[in-house]
């Protein structure tokens, strides 16, 4: 009888002493959303590493049977296995440890709860493992050997077979003549069966896909397609291709070669990599970017530029019976051991290294035009004239959507930059460390990097976050040809200055440098909407969102989440959290006055309160 009469009064004093948002919410989320747009992305929860800088947060994935939210901490060189079957407030669970010296750089879980971790030696260079352990529990079960750096690991959707990309990045110093990398493993794809039940797969379950068979002269690759490094390097398709993530569709793997700009094929059954496509390269001559971190202003123009998508994050997914994948086109330049292929568009032309057949406009070479903005001297070098006749960037600031056979179907073109440009209260194309205003427009933009698929009713979305100034984008692809913007969401205060050693002052900034993402359907959710899943590298955040259908009846007529919604007391509309969180509190202190004594006569009525309570509320109840 205790709990029921006392229920007003301690609901009253456990609300009253809790904080009224979580910290990691910021009170004003940014926003903007297509007229018709179909979702709304808001986020409800977060969990805090505690530590800031040091990836903290990166790749994430979801147990459903279990309500468990996997997320690579890859600071500590664990994976932290959170409880979210309150995503509003998502808290430890357990831990798995990678042990040593050891990194694990990716994670991923099939519905019956076989988790597995991608494992990267103290050695970047000697070969990984596949660290297989219960999701549920976070028991270890086993570990398997895989390619050098396994940098990627995804589960096909039958739950047949783990994939890791395998990216063999170079050791960090040259032979003594600096003219090659002092080692320098084959980038492959690992393909592991794996067993019906919740137990870890042997060695010989393990086979490789490697890329040898594109070594010989005779090989055909695409000349966009690259293959470079240091002047005596091999250049060897075998050793320069380095898979960074991976997806599947249909029996077919699809893994980005991200400084190469292409994608290679992988026939899962039969571990062989069947071809290599070329990915996008954006035409700067008619699709505009923000080329300029000294000029002020976000102002996009057309240059003589072609931007090399370099993807990073890709999505395989299905509709109308036809595969399509999908790449967020960061760019990444190739940097180790005293080699990199960075240079500035500036330096170019003040040295002569520009061929005349560039049409290069007038003082494109000054820092306030597009004299900063960086280039690869990869690309583009004409042996015969001595001169660059291609100026190449990094990364297109896009994400691509490709058929099977590796067409480019839609590109979102300068979107991100466009849509970003004009929300108040975001520091256009700022670092995700320094909030500056244009910091990163002269490198790569916002950077687009996460991206995963999702079905919301009966359409099909993509989710792509940006690396540098924050935020997710949406967009409806279920027609992959004419995709969609849909809506735009980005939990971060640009007014929060960044210190990684005042985690508590920096964390008011909300989430820093999205790393990865992870869509959980309406059905496998905990609430009412389907979720999205972001880990925050920066600010070592795991912060969840609702993915609200505002057409399938979701919503008021308004389009407001009704008031009876899970979370729809949550932060995160654009309205001060603050404000709701002290309306509810006086709210709930004055029914609980009025009430305390009616409960003590009218057990019935203390337990539909006590139903009515927020289960956190609940358990503090004795």
């Amino acid at each position: 009888m205790f709990k029921r009469t006392s229920i007003g009064v301690a609901a009253c004093l456990a609300l009253s002493c809790a904080p009224a948002a979580n910290a990691h919410i910021v009170d004003n989320v940014l926003e903007r959303s297509a007229d018709d747009a179909a979702v709304k992305l808001s986020p409800i929860g977060s969990y805090e590493a505690g530590v800031m800088g040091k990836s903290a947060a990166e790749i994430v994935a979801y147990h459903a049977a279990s309500q468990r939210i996997l997320t690579v901490n890859a600071q500590s060189g664990k994976v932290d296995i959170l409880d979210a079957s309150d995503p509003a407030n998502p808290t430890k669970a357990a831990e798995v440890s990678a042990g040593g010296d050891k990194e694990i750089n990716s994670v991923a879980v099939r519905p019956d709860g076989l988790a597995i971790a991608a494992v990267q030696q103290g050695d970047k260079t000697e070969n990984g493992e596949a660290l297989i352990f219960d999701a549920a529990s976070g028991d270890e079960l086993g570990r398997v050997p895989l390619g050098a750096l396994p940098d990627n690991v995804h589960i096909t959707n039958d739950g047949a077979y783990a994939l890791t990309a395998n990216e063999g990045e170079p050791s960090d110093e040259l032979t003594a003549d600096g003219t090659e990398y002092a080692k320098d493993p084959e980038g492959t794809v690992s393909v592991i069966s794996l067993p019906d039940g919740v137990q870890a797969p042997s060695a010989a379950d393990v086979r490789t896909a490697d890329f040898r068979a594109f070594d010989g002269s005779d090989a055909e690759l695409d000349p966009s397609i690259r293959v470079f490094g240091p002047e005596n390097h091999h250049n060897k398709p075998s050793l320069d291709f380095e898979p960074e993530y991976i997806s599947s569709a249909d029996g077919k793997a699809y893994v980005t070669l991200q400084e190469n700009n292409a994608i290679g094929v992988v026939d899962i059954a039969s571990a062989t990599v069947e071809k290599v496509l070329p990915a996008h390269i954006a035409d700067h001559s008619v699709v505009p970017i923000d080329p300029s971190n000294k000029d002020g202003a976000a102002k996009l123009r057309t240059i003589p530029v072609q931007g090399l998508s370099m993807p990073d994050s890709i999505g395989a997914f299905q509709t109308n019976g036809q595969t399509y994948f999908a790449t967020a086109n960061e760019g990444d330049a190739r940097d180790w051991g005293g080699y990199t292929d960075e240079v500035k568009l500036k330096d170019l032309v003040e040295e002569g290294q520009v061929c005349d057949s560039v049409d290069l406009p007038e003082g494109i070479e000054d820092k306030k035009y597009a004299g900063n903005l960086k280039l690869s001297n990869a690309s583009g070098w004409n042996e015969e004239q001595g001169c660059f006749d291609g100026l190449y960037s990094f990364g297109s600031r896009s994400f691509s959507i490709y058929d099977a056979e590796g067409n480019v179907v839609f590109d979102s073109g300068s979107d991100f930059e466009e849509i970003t440009k004009d929300i108040e209260g975001l520091n256009f194309n700022a670092d995700n460390e320094d909030p500056d205003f244009d910091d990163r427009s002269n490198n790569k933009g916002p950077e687009p990097e996460a991206l995963t698929i999702g079905t919301v009713g009966d359409r099909t979305y993509a989710f792509i976050g940006m690396e540098r100034v924050g935020g997710i984008f949406v967009y409806d692809v279920t027609d992959p040809a004419h995709a969609e913007f849909v809506t735009y969401t980005n939990n971060r205060d640009f007014a929060v200055d960044y210190d990684e050693d005042n985690v508590a002052v920096t964390s008011l900034a909300g989430d820093l440098g999205p790393e990865g993402l992870a869509f959980v359907s309406k059905e496998d959710s905990p609430t009412d909407d389907a979720l999205l899943i972001a880990g925050n590298e920066v600010s070592g955040t795991t912060t969840i969102f609702s993915v609200a259908d505002l057409v399938g009846g979701s919503q008021d007529e308004d389009g407001d989440a009704p008031d009876d919604a899970p979370g729809a007391w949550l932060p995160g509309d654009g309205s001060s959290s603050i404000a709701k969180g002290v309306g509810i509190i006086a709210g709930v202190i004055a029914l609980g006055a009025m009430l305390s004594g009616v409960l003590h006569f009218m057990p019935q009525v203390a337990d539909q309160f006590y139903k009515m309570l927020p289960e956190p509320v609940r358990q503090l109840l004795p």
